[in-house]
């Protein structure tokens, strides 16, 4: 009786540390999502996919249409914004694969305050390939934005509540 509980025992001990040992490096990996997002947006990915981003989740699509989803942290906020001259489309849920922006790969002066008086940022920024500026925010909050570039300026408010618009197209430069 003692030798089965104890091969008993063995092989359970063996299964364990098996199943402990087992790869699962494509099953349940956290995905570092706002790496993804930068490389959907800076095209560093597969251009056989498709990927777009709303308040709450990442939508990735592949070449056989199938989508997967991956939540958004939190407390972050991802909004996309593209000042212009005198070009922009109108845009709600930004396409991190499929939308451009008028000034691609321009320096502008970005400031960023929320309500409270916080200045969130305040530095030079460059667009991307797609004339886009990608940016991380604290959720739930309303911001007062400005951005400068060429001696003209714009300002708007956004906000990063569930369901706001994670594409701006309407800051025109003047």
């Amino acid at each position: 009786m003692k030798k089965s509980i104890l091969i008993l025992l063995g092989f359970t001990f063996l299964f364990i540390m098996a199943a402990c040992g087992e790869d699962t490096s494509d099953k349940g990996e956290t995905k570092d999502i706002k790496k993804m997002v930068e490389e959907y947006s800076t095209k560093v990915s597969n251009d056989e996919v498709s990927a777009s981003i709303t308040s709450e989740e990442l939508i990735v699509t592949d070449a056989k249409d199938k989508e997967t989803t991956y939540d958004l942290p939190e407390d972050e906020f991802f909004v996309s914004i593209a000042p212009f001259v005198q070009e922009t489309h109108p845009c709600s849920i930004h396409s991190l694969t499929g939308c451009q922006g008028e000034l691609a790969e321009k320096e502008f002066d970005v400031f960023i305050e929320d309500e409270d008086g916080n200045i969130i940022i305040d530095e030079k920024l460059t667009s991307l390939k797609n004339g886009f500026i990608d940016l991380w925010l604290p959720r739930d909050k309303n911001f007062q934005v400005k951005i400068q570039y060429d001696s003209k300026t714009v300002e708007s408010e956004i906000s990063t509540f569930e369901g706001d618009n994670t594409c701006i197209t309407t800051m025109q430069l003047i």
